[in-house]
């Protein structure tokens, strides 16, 4: 009696065993990405739509959503310079179906610029690929006794405080990429912010402010007809666009480079498999003959990197920054 009792204790206890496997089993992470998409997909740009970012979105939305059989939808999320869009991303479900179009100020420079982001992006994002990179150039009005950013900095060094460089508005850009330089050698350059590129660059062409860190989109046009000089480019290296024109590291002060990024990121704990769809299907948009010529039109340069590539970079990034904004003692309100 007692053996047909331990057999019956025996299979009622690995039939619990195998019951509980299974429930443990569907706790754990997505080992594929099965049928993904299933649905259409949410793009958030955390910046009103017709802006810089808007446009470069909605030039990469379309193909995703063709490659990935459901439609890509761009949902602008303006406000707190693009803290709010990040935040939306960070607070949604990790499927896949939000995604952040993020770029260089909301998801890097953020965090230490402003006092109530709640978030972390190398904790909370999931990275996917880097898209585009674009340098700023350095231009000034040509009456400024400079032209190269040795003058500049002599200059600067002669009379502290006396000359001024505009931007579109504090904590932005072209805001910090004037505060690296000073960091960087020293000197002592006047911000004076605008609400916008536009009155920033008018502003400059008209005398009133001395230099600018623009994009080379807006500014070269302006070089070629003499209205503004081209003084240093903020890459690592020389652009096709100005091959004529140094970069700053490359006039003598190390460690400055200012690169402009855009990709595009998941809610941290999206499972790698819906990783590696987005990636493969992001990197075929960009480089596909309907979308790169666009891009570089944009006078941005196609990146397109794998997801730890672009992680490390927003580590990264997220430390230089936040290293310039205490020691310039940028904010913003």
């Amino acid at each position: 009696m007692y053996q047909s009792q331990i057999a019956a204790y025996r299979s009622s206890a690995w039939t619990f065993c195998a019951l509980c496997a299974v429930l443990l089993g569907s706790a754990e992470p997505v080992k594929s990405a099965g049928d993904y998409p299933v649905r259409p997909i949410r793009l958030i740009v955390p910046y009103p739509a017709g802006g810089p970012a808007d446009t470069l979105a909605r030039l990469v939305a379309p193909g995703l959503g063709s490659r990935l059989g459901h439609q890509v939808v761009v949902d602008n999320r303006g406000g707190a310079g693009g803290s709010i869009g990040v935040e939306t991303v960070v607070k949604a479900s990790p499927d896949g179906y939000t995604l952040l179009f993020g770029n260089d100020g909301p998801v890097a420079v953020n965090p230490s610029l402003y006092k109530n982001v709640v978030y972390n992006p190398v904790r909370d994002l999931a990275a996917i690929t880097q898209l585009t990179s674009s340098q700023l150039l350095l231009v000034a009005h040509p009456s400024a006794p400079f032209r190269s950013i040795n003058e500049l900095i002599a200059a600067a060094r002669a009379q502290p405080s006396r000359y001024t460089f505009a931007s579109s508005g504090s904590g932005n850009a072209s805001h910090l990429a004037g505060e690296l330089l000073g960091t960087l050698t020293g000197i002592r350059l006047v911000h004076v912010p605008y609400k916008g590129a536009a009155p920033a660059l008018m502003d400059v062409i008209g005398g009133q402010v001395h230099l600018l860190f623009n994009n080379l989109l807006s500014a070269l046009p302006q070089v070629k007809t003499g209205k503004l000089v081209a003084i240093a480019t903020t890459g690592a290296t020389r652009t096709a666009a100005t091959p004529e024109v140094p970069t700053v590291m490359e006039s003598g002060v190390q460690g400055y480079e200012v690169a402009l990024w855009a990709g595009i990121l998941a809610p941290a704990g999206t499972p790698k498999p819906i990783i590696e769809v987005l990636h493969t299907a992001l990197v075929a948009t960009v480089q596909g003959a309907d979308v790169k010529p666009k891009l570089i039109a944009q006078g941005v340069e196609v990146v397109a990197s794998r997801p730890e590539e672009f992680s490390r970079h927003v580590a990264l990034e997220v430390e230089k920054w936040a290293k310039v904004v205490r020691a310039s003692g940028a904010k913003v309100d």
